[in-house]
């Protein structure tokens, strides 16, 4: 819901997609330059307390997002401020977390547990942005900051619950030589590297949620539900994806199933730039959305797998660099684009350069199209 309502709200100040794709930089930037230190406190620290303090940190930072909308504040750059000091601390709470799946779940159900966390994750991303139009519309863009800022009371408990999440082995001490070690890990992994490419391609070139204000406005009136719709509908086909998930287990060329959902994820977005029917761009969307989660749960599954403990906070600290904040990038690239030229060209432009990409990455990591789920001997620094 916030992130619809922080979207929504520069739209209404600046009516420019650049301005909405600013949103993306905000979140990009810092994560970019703080992500890989985080991955290092994680490895360090119990990770389950870590990601008690970072989550009241964003309970605080919603809680400011709540207060200027309530004040009517009405400034772009207090806006990207808040965004930016909420990524600062996603770029630890994120890799933190994905520490917990592989410490509570035996390697054979990391792809369901994988499938698990996605569906939660797009159930939210359809409820939000669907409550969130009908909220704006009724009440305002302050009510949706105010519900994310009690909602996370119930984060605290949940995570509260858990048990103590220590890293395994000798403790490290947080500095450079340790992110150059985590770096060094995932350069000699052609499987880490792979899925870390794969998912940057798909990404940086195609993410449109910043079009979707502009290709709202111009196809669709402006109306705030519609612009709900169009958020949801993302987060639908995730849903559909992680529920039909189970046969994802049973494919063993993992490499090669994640570039063909990118290449599908490129198709489903080239679609939605030329649709014209509000069903039609729905149903690309929604495509595209399936496409996504599938990537996801394979690039999750391998990373996992292919990482000992001792890494995890590091390696998903890339990982969290990669898959939360390289979309926030393709978010501006998606904005600038469409302001030079227009939404619909942005979107098919996107679409197409991630189809390419996926055939470029195929073709220049060979070891990682072939890449079987059970061959081991593939991965000689994972054993």
């Amino acid at each position: 819901m916030t992130n619809f309502a922080v979207a929504l709200q520069v739209w209404t100040l600046t009516h420019s997609s650049a301005a909405v794709g600013g949103i993306g930089l905000a979140t990009a930037l810092p994560a970019l330059v703080f992500g890989l230190f985080g991955g290092a406190i994680v490895d360090a620290v119990d990770r389950r307390r870590l990601v008690l303090l970072t989550s009241s940190g964003l309970a605080v930072v919603s809680g400011a997002l709540a207060a200027q909308a309530f004040a009517n504040v009405g400034r772009v750059s207090l806006l990207y401020a808040l965004v930016a000091v909420g990524s600062v601390l996603s770029s630890i709470n994120g890799p933190a977390s994905r520490t917990f799946v592989p410490r509570l779940l035996p390697a054979d159900r990391i792809p369901a547990g994988a499938a698990l966390r996605m569906l939660t994750m797009h159930a939210s991303n359809t409820a939000g942005p669907a409550l969130a139009g009908v909220l704006a519309a009724a009440g305002g863009l302050r009510v949706c900051y105010l519900i994310d800022a009690v909602s996370f009371g119930a984060a605290l408990y949940a995570v509260a619950r858990l048990p103590s999440m220590r890293p395994e082995g000798t403790p490290i001490t947080p500095g450079v030589r340790t992110i150059v070690d985590g770096l060094r890990f995932i350069r000699r992994s052609k499987v880490l590297i792979g899925s870390l490419l794969a998912d940057v391609n798909a990404t940086v070139l195609a993410m449109p949620i910043a079009l979707f204000p502009a290709i709202n406005a111009e196809r669709f009136d402006g109306n705030p539900r519609t612009l709900g719709l169009l958020t949801a509908a993302l987060a639908v086909g995730g849903i559909l994806g992680a529920t039909l998930s189970g046969p994802v287990g049973n494919v063993s060329r993992q490499g090669r199933a994640m570039l063909i959902a990118g290449a599908i994820w490129g198709a489903g977005l080239t679609g939605f730039g030329l649709a014209g029917s509000l069903w039609l761009t729905l149903t690309m969307l929604v495509l595209a959305g399936a496409a996504d989660v599938t990537a996801v749960v394979f690039r999750t599954t391998m990373i996992q797998v292919a990482t000992p403990d001792r890494y995890r906070g590091r390696v998903g600290a890339a990982e969290y660099v990669v898959g939360a904040e390289c979309p926030q990038l393709g978010n501006f690239r998606a904005g600038t684009v469409a302001s030079l030229t227009s939404p619909g060209i942005s979107a098919v432009s996107g679409g197409l350069a991630a189809i390419v990409g996926t055939a470029v990455i195929g073709l220049s990591l060979p070891a990682f199209s072939r890449y079987r789920a059970m061959d081991r001997t593939a991965e000689p620094a994972a054993v």
